[in-house]
């Protein structure tokens, strides 16, 4: 896949909001699902669009909420929207996080060049940072296209 190309797809989707992300279930492809929203005056319907990874050798998610964030943000009402609005901490049930600042590739490294040669396709790096998560994807290949809303990743047909 053509790096240009590559960093033009992940600069999409600066400050839109991740609603989920994980393996496919057939658990080689790596997913995001991003809620792409504009300015209402322009016109621009919102949508569901998934980033698929193909070929994800490996997938790293770590968090990006501080220590003392997450001390204060154990308790389970947290989870829920309506119930954790009012307390201190960070709410998890808003069930979306930031894509702030945003979605980068990654020079090519050892690691790249290493799968690249062993798999004899292209390998790019990618850094994925969200208010809550970070992800770093080892993968070969980005497609793009829009899901319904109400989406199911785990649905098998």
């Amino acid at each position: 896949m053509d790096t240009a190309v590559l960093a033009q797809m992940l600069d999409e989707i600066f400050d839109h909001a991740v609603v989920h992300h994980g393996y496919t279930n057939y658990m080689r492809d790596y997913e995001v699902i991003v809620y792409a929203t504009a300015d209402p005056r322009t016109g621009i319907t919102p949508s569901h669009l998934r980033y698929l990874f193909r070929y994800c050798v490996e997938a790293r998610c770590e968090t990006s909420v501080p220590a003392e964030t997450w001390r204060i943000s154990l308790d389970d009402r947290l989870i829920d929207h309506e119930t954790g609005i009012d307390l201190d901490g960070y709410v998890w049930g808003v069930k979306w996080h930031g894509l702030y600042p945003g979605a980068k590739l990654l020079p090519e490294s050892e690691k790249t060049r290493r799968w690249s040669k062993a798999l004899g396709i292209d390998c790019h790096e990618v850094r994925i940072e969200t208010n809550a998560h970070n992800l770093t994807l080892l993968f070969s290949d980005l497609q793009v296209s829009e899901v319904p809303v109400g989406y199911t990743p785990f649905v098998t047909e």
